[in-house]
């Protein structure tokens, strides 16, 4: 139990670091939403959207690649460097590229008057994928209060230049003064070159990390990390197209492309309400890598990873009904005009826990060399999305992309659980999943229930509380060995 408290400890300073920053970073959307119309709000979606396929192509399985065979290299730094060297490579040549190609490229994504935005993003995520393997060593070397301090800094760059584009350069506009980089009209791509600005920021605040690429490149290394790590692009490929297409296809796909925009920018807002669900599960990505190659040799490791399942799943399940129950408050950091898409919250929130599960699941292929079998998994849920949203967009747009992403999740879910029980088996306890869940869903429809009874806040807020205190007693009675993690 200690080594799991261990990764607690680690995923709550990632987490508090990441939550705080995000947090901070998060309070930009109501901004946003209130300057921006939802077609414009919905452009940045999409724009975004096109950043989460590029990564992925950009670090072709290196972080992962990087964990694995410094774990079983003896922490060999010529690792690091090589996989590094190979990154600056490509960024390079994707940010010269991309630059040289920018207009052709805003033609293909439908703005073509605006191929500004494709050279911010070229950099923004070239310069992005240089620090990705810098980030890495530093949690591999379990030093996650640096990890935490610059990606804060990095936060906190974007939102001050985002209120200085936004806010201060108007007003002193208004008051006759010229601000540098402000042209006299606020728009989208203030939101753009607030992240380039910040992206720039970060790469002298890791040199100390980069200072490692000069142990030298070791082809032989490259060529065994290039392989295992290949079949990753796929499934992280796949894994964006679950993500961040539905997105981009709503655009395309809805019949009504103006109206298509303003849906995009809708299911964006709202889908920024699930925001502690996505925190969580991306502080625990942060730490629980790492963990679980570290742990890949002890004797007690799949008890373990059960374990650390059974924890996961109940506080996922807790920041649920943190956000449905109280959907009333958390509604409030987008603007009235997006209300609209309230209802996909809940799904959305579902969808990503079960995401969640399948990144604990997901551990056997990765411990076991069979990413192969995992880029199927990843491809198969890529199916799912694409079938789905191009059935459902044109019929019921945004709403139909929600579903599209809980059936897909679902459904990776699954097959990596049956998939994980013969290559790899670990003994989850499946009934806590279905009790625990089945528990929630419970106490989220009797909240819905009741919120359509009581009209005062006041009340209404206490019933919400008495029932996650409901949930939160169930949890710590049926898991008696959560006590001992206090206890140590």
């Amino acid at each position: 139990m200690s080594t799991i408290r261990k990764l607690a400890g680690q995923t709550a300073v990632y987490g508090l670091s990441t939550i705080l920053g995000r947090f901070l970073n998060y309070l930009l959307v109501p901004l946003h939403t209130a300057l921006f119309s939802k077609a414009d709000f919905g452009t940045i979606a999409e724009m975004y959207g096109y950043v989460s396929f590029l990564n992925v192509v950009l670090m072709y399985g290196m972080e992962t690649a990087y964990f694995r065979f410094s774990n079983s290299n003896k922490n060999n730094p010529r690792i690091f460097s090589t996989a590094l060297i190979s990154i600056l490579v490509t960024s390079i040549i994707f940010m010269v590229g991309t630059v040289l190609f920018a207009h052709p490229i805003a033609n293909l994504i439908r703005y073509p008057e605006h191929a500004e935005y494709i050279i911010y993003f070229a950099l923004i995520i070239g310069l992005d994928a240089l620090t990705f393997l810098p980030f890495a060593l530093l949690r591999q070397q379990n030093k996650p209060l640096k990890f935490a301090l610059v990606k804060n800094i990095n936060i906190f760059s974007n939102i001050l230049f985002n209120l200085y584009f936004l806010m201060l350069c108007p007003y002193l506009q208004n008051k006759g003064i010229e601000m540098p980089l402000f042209n006299g009209q606020v728009g989208i791509k203030y939101v753009f070159i607030s992240n380039l600005i910040a992206s720039i920021i970060t790469i002298p605040l890791l040199l100390v990390e980069f200072k490692n690429i000069k142990l030298g490149f070791d082809k032989m290394i490259w060529k065994q990390m290039i392989i295992y790590g290949a079949p990753l692009i796929i499934v992280g490929f796949a894994g964006m197209i679950n993500e961040t297409l539905d997105r981009v296809l709503i655009k395309y796909l809805y019949p009504d492309a103006h109206l298509a925009n303003e849906m995009n920018g809708v299911y964006a807002a709202n889908y920024k309400l699930s925001i502690l669900m996505t925190l969580f599960i991306q502080a625990f990505k942060f730490a629980a890598e790492p963990f679980f190659f570290s742990h890949s040799k002890s004797s007690d490791k799949r008890t373990i990873y059960a374990v650390v399942m059974d924890y996961f799943i109940i506080i996922c399940l807790f920041l649920f009904l943190v956000v449905t129950l109280f959907i009333d408050f958390f509604k409030h950091f987008i603007d009235a005009k997006f209300y609209e898409g309230l209802h996909v919250v809940p799904i959305l929130l579902l969808a990503n826990m079960f995401l969640g599960i399948y990144y604990n699941l997901s551990i056997w292929y990765k411990l076991s060399d069979n990413n192969k079998k995992g880029a199927n998994i990843s491809l198969m849920g890529a199916g799912i999305t694409l079938l789905l949203n191009f059935i459902w967009i044109p019929v019921y747009g945004y709403t139909g992309s929600a579903w599209a992403t809980f059936i897909c999740y679902f459904s990776m879910m699954v097959v990596c659980y049956l998939m994980g029980k013969k290559y790899y088996p670990i003994e989850y306890n499946i009934g806590k999943f279905f009790g625990y869940t089945l528990t929630a869903i419970a106490i989220f429809f009797i909240g819905k229930l009741l919120s359509g009874i009581f009209t005062d806040a006041i009340i209404l807020y206490s019933i919400n509380i008495l029932l996650l205190i409901l949930f939160i007693t169930i949890a710590f009675i049926v898991e008696k060995r959560f006590k001992t993690i206090f206890n140590h």
